[in-house]
């Protein structure tokens, strides 16, 4: 046993170990108090799963690392799983950033906008939100309350009078004057107060204006404050579960059934309800909820700081060592604890409700996708339900920026972080793709996709994931001549055992009259009521949604560059200080070299080079 040979070696300290495979690939990452003792226990198989036996037979090699503390080993733990992702471990893949809103602090007149990502621009951050949609409806309370502007600043620096926003009360029209920087500076640090939580105390003030407005007869005043005071309401009336006595908190509740798990997290700040969002982990049927729970947070706030307090439903094996890990990745003291009784027992008692509703829809659902597959199985003469569909599509116009859209469907309906977008390179396998040419389009998604697919798994093994895991069946979004296409390059690449298929539309293009075309096979027609029709439509039509977007996002960028973005050495910074003085990059490319060189952060060269650029002749 290759596990065996390892513990001579290893030291009774924290640390990290990880087990590999003959190719070199993370079958598990694990953290342990004591790596010999931890390691120790996977030479004894006949006391573990029939799932971890698997794995210690599939392992060729194994690393580990040393650390001073096992919160440390924790956190290690939870990057490296974030890296590598595992097949044995309880994986979190839904891992997409949470938005948040800024309020910049660059500008004389701060501008409110929806933020995702790193957060490198200058400006307080206030979130999460649990989605975009409700950031997108707080930030237009903040516009009708606060009448902040969301403009950027090229616009900001360009406008001559005020725009739409203005007049229909939602914006203070800064950039054209109609509020000075003090005024204006009040309204910022009132909408900074209502998102930390002290919206009450501003609602009051607010109303005591607007009494004020209403003795003088100044019913104008007095109407735009009563305005005000109702977009915050409203907020407030959607924020209908608080927590007394806390004002930053995620609440994290589990629920599990059949071998599946759903994890709720409510997201809490400035005393407000940011929403909720679920998730679902992937792990093995044995896994304990407990044990799923406690992968999950390591993993959840490996992207993300923790807030000062964290509500669980079960307690965790490992509770005292993940609030530490916690707090070091914070940076302060992080509360992590299971309420037994009170407003804190019934906030979690809620979320672990949700969590049950949702497991149950969800598991209802794939039942319900289950049979769909079984039907598609029948209707295609597949030998059985296929694990793993995948839908092509490409999307242009006359040749021009062409894309290749992959989406991927399976038993528990569409996989989202496994759709791949393929931007077109027009090469060819043989001689360049005449633009327009589906046919060739289709070649060159189809071969780059199996040619990775082949690299990276030649056997098929169906428990690697992402683009190294082989699909089932492959549709394409056409006819006859696209399956051609499909079967051509499985020929080239020596492929079997994967089902193509084509659907194409009806006469008039009519959904319910499509063509299913399969290898040596008449065209089958199903039924315009067959569930397995609406099935197959659901299919294609997602794979068109997904190319046509991702074509629509390419052309748009394209169109969206500015000229400013051509010359060599003009960066975003630069970029960003000749918008803000000419107002426009059309003024840019007019300007004398006296007006360039006035322009901040413009040096003498700089502007020679900018001038020359526009002016090649002199």
């Amino acid at each position: 046993m290759v596990v065996r040979d390892y513990l001579k070696g290893l030291p009774d300290t924290p640390g990290v170990y990880r087990m590999l495979d003959a190719a070199g690939n993370a079958l598990y990452v694990g953290k342990a108090k004591n790596l010999k003792k931890r390691v120790a226990a996977y030479t004894t198989p006949e006391r573990q799963s029939i799932r971890i036996r698997r794995m210690i037979a599939l392992t060729a090699s194994m690393e580990f690392i040393s650390t001073n503390t096992e919160a440390e080993a924790l956190l290690l733990e939870a990057n490296l799983i974030k890296q590598l992702a595992p097949r044995y471990n309880i994986l979190l893949k839904d891992d997409k950033s949470f938005p948040n809103i800024l309020l910049t602090s660059d500008h004389p007149y701060p501008q409110v906008i929806k933020h995702r990502g790193a957060q490198n621009q200058k400006g307080a951050y206030f979130g999460p939100y649990a989605s975009a949609w409700a950031v997108n409806q707080t930030i237009a309370t903040l516009q009708r309350a606060f009448l902040l502007r969301s403009c950027t600043d090229s616009v900001f620096a360009s406008r001559s009078r005020p725009c739409l926003l203005y007049q229909i009360k939602r914006c203070s029209a800064p950039c054209v004057d109609r509020i000075d920087e003090a005024g204006y500076g009040l309204l910022v640090e009132q909408a900074r107060a209502f998102l930390t939580g002290h919206s009450r105390d501003i609602q009051q003030e607010l109303a005591r204006q607007m009494e004020k407005a209403s003795d003088a007869l100044a019913f104008e005043e007095a109407a735009l404050l009563r305005d005000r005071i109702r977009a915050m309401t409203q907020v407030q009336a959607r924020q209908d579960i608080h927590i007394r006595g806390i004002s930053d908190a995620d609440i994290i509740a589990a629920h599990q059934s059949a071998g599946h798990t759903c994890i709720q997290v409510f997201f809490f700040r400035g005393g407000g309800n940011n929403g909720n969002r679920a998730y679902y982990p992937t792990h093995g049927k044995e896994a304990a909820l407990e044990d799923v729970l406690e992968a999950f947070i390591g993993q959840f706030y490996t992207q993300r700081p923790p807030p000062r307090t964290v509500l669980l439903s079960h307690r965790i094996p490992g509770l005292d060592v993940l609030r530490q890990a916690l707090a070091v990745r914070a940076g302060h003291v992080v509360q992590l604890s299971v309420p037994a009784r009170g407003d804190k027992r019934k906030i979690v008692e809620n979320a672990q409700a949700n969590a049950r509703e949702a497991l149950g829809r969800r598991l209802a659902e794939n039942a319900s996708q289950r049979r769909l597959l079984e039907g598609l199985a029948e209707a295609l003469g597949l030998d059985g339900a296929p694990e793993r569909i995948e839908i092509y599509d490409n999307s242009h116009v006359q040749g021009e920026y062409a894309v290749g859209g992959m989406v991927v469907a399976g038993p528990e309906g569409f996989v989202k972080n496994a759709y791949r977008k393929f931007n077109i390179r027009m090469t060819g396998t043989d001689a360049p793709i005449t633009p327009g040419d589906d046919y060739g389009m289709a070649r060159e998604v189809l071969t780059r996709r199996f040619t990775r697919a082949i690299k990276e798994n030649p056997d098929r093994d169906p428990e690697k994931g992402g683009a190294a895991r082989w699909p089932d069946l492959v549709i394409f979004d056409g006819g006859l001549g696209q399956l051609n296409v499909a079967l051509s390059v499985f020929s080239e690449l020596g492929i079997d055992g994967v089902t193509v298929a084509a659907i194409a539309k009806g006469p008039d293009r009519n959904a319910g009259r499509e063509k299913i075309f399969l290898p040596g096979r008449p065209p089958i027609v199903l039924d315009s009521r067959d569930p397995v029709l609406y099935f197959l439509q659901r299919l294609r039509d997602e794979a068109h949604r997904y190319a046509i977007g991702t074509h629509r996002a390419k052309r748009s960028k394209a169109i969206g560059q500015s000229i400013l973005d051509e010359i060599p050495g003009i960066g975003a910074k630069r970029k960003k200080s000749l918008l803000h003085h000419f107002g426009s990059a059309r003024a840019v490319s007019t300007a004398g070299l006296d007006d360039l060189e006035a322009a901040e952060n413009i040096s003498a060269a700089i502007a020679r080079k900018i001038y020359d650029h526009f002016h090649p002749d002199g």
